[in-house]
């Protein structure tokens, strides 16, 4: 497998390769936003109310994603150093306990789900009916998200051990799974009792269960890179310790965005809890361009960092490009379809006469910042790719809270709720000039100096050949 990727990355074409290593990522983003839609979309049938609730339990779900995240990164850049070490041992290792976390990350959802779900929503609302719908929904998809970590996790170690299409299928179970069961188990189709929000939460866990023993069953029988240990598995904190030294950035940033989505439910709620739920409608959406540029960004992290590594300045760049322009290919189409079809979207959403009127506003105005978005992101993976973590978190927090959220709430002393929307523009134009500036002093330092070592390389050869 070492040596595939080695001739991937140093001769494959390079619009071929990156599609070949990110296409799978993004079809799983996509699949992945499709969890954050389908609730809302059916949930929206119910009453505003109710999708202001799940509009509102939203950061909790970005938070448990966000630990998902980090700790399958770690896991994953852990389990993939030792197979290219050759080292099965250690392999199995950072499999057995990415496994083993995924329990103890659940633990904690747990217990938050049975003891803190109702002072969460009544900080935030005291609207009884969002209280009550939030409860429904929320208690539910933590104290039963047993299914949610352990799916992440084994799809993760099929991705460390380049089974990328096996995490498609599994995905895509779940995917249509919980679309068919929201009908049903929402509106109480077939003879089942029609539970409303409580049917939307029980469909996501049956979803994610079945997506997560198919995971299971998948790697028991197809991964032959690692050997699983139940009976005999005693935790390493040593390997956890590994996994988490590289996870916890991870986790850092993708928690940004539960807290930002956090405070900025708030700001709006001091105008209406449709406001709230538009909000929640937008995040929902946006993942439909944001995230394929997640995948986009799994797939160019290798080229990169093996072309650094290799010194290939010339396929370094090039791959920078390539990522950079379908990118903002993709974000370009999300801003059209936004400025196209608002109505059409927020109809999905059983829209009222406010909400749309909210909705149509709010959705053309922050569209309008997905191009300078796009940039930024693409960039922050790139001084990934470089060994400059920092820089990509600073983009983060930039992007996210240190401008954000002061605008945000700055312009909603206007007493105008539309102008609140602008925020997400200036905040992306802000961050993009940090981006570029950033990406000019890592060019200089980085790149640039790379110029000359193919040609000392060649000159080093040719001395020695003629001696």
């Amino acid at each position: 497998m070492s040596k595939m990727n080695s001739e991937q990355m140093g001769k494959m074409p390079m619009n071929r390769l990156v599609l070949t290593l990110s296409v799978p990522m993004m079809i799983s983003m996509f699949v992945q936003s499709l969890y954050n839609v389908v609730d809302s979309i059916f949930v929206a049938q119910i009453s505003e109310e109710a999708l202001a609730a799940l509009s509102l339990a939203f950061p909790i779900q970005m938070l448990m994603i966000a630990i998902q995240v980090g700790s399958g990164v770690g896991m994953n850049a852990e389990l993939s150093k030792r197979l290219g070490e050759n080292n099965r041992k250690l392999a199995s290792a950072a499999a057995n306990n990415g496994v083993f976390l995924g329990f103890v990350h659940y633990g904690l959802f747990l217990i938050f789900g049975l003891l803190f779900i109702r002072p969460f929503f009544e900080l935030q609302t005291d609207n009884p009916e969002i209280v009550r719908y939030g409860m429904e929904y929320t208690v539910l998809i933590t104290t039963l998200s047993v299914g949610k970590f352990m799916q992440f996790v084994y799809e993760r170690i099929l991705q460390s051990t380049g089974r990328t299409f096996y995490t498609m299928i599994t995905q895509g179970t779940g995917a249509i799974l919980n679309i068919a069961l929201d009908a049903i188990l929402i509106f109480g189709l077939l003879g089942f009792p029609a539970m409303g929000v409580y049917g939307a939460a029980i469909a996501t866990i049956i979803a994610q269960i079945t997506s997560a023993i198919m995971a299971f069953v998948i790697n028991a029988k197809v991964n032959t890179d690692v050997d699983m240990e139940y009976r005999t598995f005693r935790p390493d904190f040593k390997v956890i310790k590994r996994i988490y030294s590289v996870g916890i950035p991870s986790m850092v940033m993708t928690s940004i965005t539960s807290l930002v989505t956090l405070l900025f439910n708030n700001i709006l709620l001091q105008f209406t809890s449709t406001a709230t739920a538009v909000y929640g409608v937008y995040i929902r959406l946006q993942g439909f361009a944001f995230m394929p540029v997640f995948g986009l960004n799994n797939g160019m992290i290798p080229i990169v960092s093996y072309n650094y590594g290799a010194k290939n300045k010339e396929r370094m760049i090039l791959a920078i490009k390539i990522c950079l322009g379908y990118g903002e290919s993709i974000m370009l189409l999300g801003t059209v379809l936004f400025q196209l079809f608002p109505e059409q979207f927020l109809l999905l959403f059983n829209a009222s006469d406010e909400m749309m009127e909210l909705g149509v506003a709010a959705l053309r105005t922050i569209s309008l910042s997905f191009a300078f978005a796009g940039i930024s992101i693409m960039l922050g993976t790139v001084f990934q790719s470089l060994g400059n973590p920092m820089l990509s978190l600073w983009i983060q927090v930039i992007r996210q809270l240190i401008v954000l959220i002061p605008v945000a709430y700055a312009l909603s002393l206007t007493g105008n709720v539309n102008m609140v929307w602008w925020s997400k523009l200036i905040s992306e134009g802000v961050t993009v000039v940090f981006a570029l500036i950033a990406m000019k002093y890592v060019y200089s330092k980085k790149i640039d100096p790379m110029t000359d070592a193919e040609p000392k390389k060649r000159k080093l050869k040719k001395q020695f050949v003629t001696k």
